[in-house]
Order: C-alpha cells, then structure tokens, then sequence
C-alpha cells in the first residue's frame, strides 16, 4: 500500500486528448514516459483519458443508425464508454510496464451532475474515492466526461469535456496545476491545422483563455477553464508525445492578444426577431450547450458540433431558427468582431485573410517544423 498523500507529493494532474491514440501501440508508449515521470518525481499521477480518436463519433452513428433521435440518458450512457475502454486500454499498459494502476469511471469519481445527461454541470464534488485509490496506486487512470447525477445514473459533460473533468480532478486533490497535452501544444492566434502563419501565445490570462473557447477554439473547455479560475489551478498546455514540449500557460497574468477564431462545426441561427433569438439562447444555455447570442441582428451562434440544434428548440417550444452560416470571431483584446461565413470552407479562407490582416509583435513563434501537421 502506497503511503498518504502529503502536500509535498501531491499528485500530478494530466489529461491526454483523443489525437494521443491514433494506434493501439500509443498506450504502450504513454505508459513508458508516464513511468519516466514517476521515476523522475517519485509522485503519483491522476491521468484523464479521452476516447481514441474517431470512437466516440463512431458510436455516435450506431447509435443514430438504430434510432435517430435517441433519448438523452440512453446516448449518454454509450457515448462515454468509448473513453472508458480508452482509460483502461492506459491502465493495462501501465500495468505490462510495472507500475500500479486502477480505473475510476464516472460513478465511482465523485463527481455530482445535474440530469441533464448529454450536457451535464458538475453540482457537487467528493475526493474520497480519489484520495483512496492514491493511497494504494501509483496511477489513478480517469475516462474524460463521465460523472454521474444524484441517481447514480451515467452523464456525460459533453463534447472535449476531458478538460473539464481534469480541472475537476485538479480541485479535488489540490493540485495548483494541471497539464493538458493534445496534438497543439498551445493557444495560437488562429487554428494551426489550418490558417497559415498561426503564431503561439506563450502566455494567456484565465479571462482571455475562456473569451477564446466560447467563440470556438478547440484547445480548452470553457468550462475547465473557469473551474481553474475558481481554483487557481495554473493550466499548462503541452504537446502529447514525448518530449511533451510545453506550449502556453493559462494564469492570472497573459499578454495582450489578437486572435481568428472559428469552428467548421459551429452554426450561426437566424431568428424572426431578437425576442425569438433571445429564447433561443436562453433555451440553449439551459440545456447547457454553449452559445453566442450574437449583436448585428436575432442571430444565435451554436458552438462546436454533435448538437441536435432542432430538437433542443422544439423541445423548448422555440420554432427552430434557419441556418444563416459558420460564424468567425475576430479578437482585439477583450473586444470581438463577428463575421458569418456561408460555409466551413469559405469561414477558412475568411479565418486566413483576417489573421493575414494581424499585426502580431507580442505573439510567439509559429508552429515549429515537429508541429507541420498541427
């Protein structure tokens, strides 16, 4: 049995994003520097886990395929296990390298949801069962997005809400940090997969980080981030293989900032009028589905995809709103420009001239030559 955990082996909190397992192999790999790091820190380590890339999206369509319009509890229910074979995928492997892992899912973390199941808000949190499996296990391997509600009864916090279940964990044990690696190593001033000439941002406020996800950037959950805020739990972004470089840090301090935000999978709404736009909102954000609620006219910006944006509005009793585009945020600072794209492809090339528009002195260099395909 491991001794109590003090304050001055407090336990590293890491999440690793889908992107980090393209291959069976990628577990066996992780394992290895996650034993690296053990040998190096003598600390146990918490590890959220993401479903492997594309598993999640694929239970989503045997899902529809069987029934279209799935009830919310029953979609919950699949759609996390793909990051429960993910985590437990980590823990044998971790396992063949010698070291002593266990699997919290989301009934056994301690982590409370209300019952909205496919959007679900964390309402109360318990770190015994982590603190107990730390006592007794080198690494506690967590799958990303799952809780439970008072019933017991499986929710899911949504899509990428890995990050917020490792702030979760992060506030639990008392971590001050807590480390994201995904395929981007940190916040750039535009999406580095796909606008030319995206520039890293070492240092980004709590405040800024927040701004920047609501609008549709896909590094950070905005939620995770302001459970950090509440928290100050330093956020550490970095690179999921070795040698896990890191990218931008997420504090209370961060340098001023332009960015080209923009999702292909966000959706513009257009209202008949800013009374009907408003309820919309309103409707959404009760379902616990980020959105915008646009000024240049009754538009809604829906971020991020995988929502059944027609059924939320009926089910609300709003008519539901016509599609008018993918919306693209142009930020200044604090202040944001919103422009409505006809398209994916035409809000990328949108997304490419603003950004070529940008005067960026205070930024960080672009993507290095190991980063070409971020």
């Amino acid at each position: 049995m491991r001794a109590r955990t003090s304050a001055s082996n407090r336990p590293a909190v890491l999440k690793f994003g889908g992107s980090t397992f393209r291959s069976h192999a990628a577990y066996q790999d992780l394992a290895a520097g996650l034993d690296t790091r053990i040998r190096a820190e003598g600390r146990p380590l918490v590890v959220v886990v993401s479903a492997m890339r594309g598993e999640t999206e694929g239970l989503r369509e045997r899902l529809h395929e069987v029934n279209p319009h799935p009830q919310d509890a029953t979609a919950a229910g699949l759609l996390t296990t793909g990051d429960l074979v993910s985590a437990h995928l980590l823990a044998t492997a971790l396992h063949r390298a010698g070291r002593s892992a266990t699997v919290l899912a989301g009934h056994q973390i301690g982590l409370t949801t209300n019952s909205s199941f496919l959007w679900a808000r964390v309402t109360g949190t318990d770190p015994g069962p982590l603190r107990r499996a730390l006592e007794q296990h080198e690494v506690v391997v967590v799958p990303g997005g799952q809780a439970a509600d008072g019933q017991g009864r499986p929710t899911w916090l949504g899509k990428n809400s890995s990050d917020l279940s490792a702030l979760a964990v992060a506030a639990a044990v008392r971590s001050d940090t807590c480390e994201i690696h995904s395929d981007v190593d940190g916040i750039y001033t535009s999406d580095p997969h796909l606008v030319t000439g995206a520039r890293l941002l070492p240092h980004v406020s709590y405040n800024m980080a927040a701004l920047m996800s609501l609008h549709g950037a896909k590094v950070l959950h905005r939620r995770a981030v302001q459970l950090a805020l509440r928290h100050r739990i330093e956020i550490v972004l970095r690179y999921n293989r070795s040698p896990y470089t890191v990218g931008t840090r997420i504090g209370t301090g961060g340098d001023q900032m332009s960015a080209v935000i923009f999702n292909q999978r966000s959706s513009v709404l257009g209202y008949a009028d800013d009374a009907r736009a408003d309820a919309a909102h309103h409707a959404f954000h009760q379902a616990g589905i980020e959105t915008v609620r646009q000024t240049g006219g009754p538009w809604v910006a829906v971020v991020g995809g995988y929502v059944d944006v027609d059924t939320v509005q009926r089910a609300h009793g709003i008519e539901p709103g016509r599609y008018l585009g993918v919306p693209v945020a142009e930020v200044h600072g604090s202040k944001v420009t919103a422009h409505i794209a006809e398209s994916g492809e035409d809000a990328l090339h949108l997304a490419q001239r603003l950004h070529d528009r940008m005067d960026f002195p205070f930024a960080g260099h672009g993507p290095q030559s190991r980063l070409a395909g971020v």
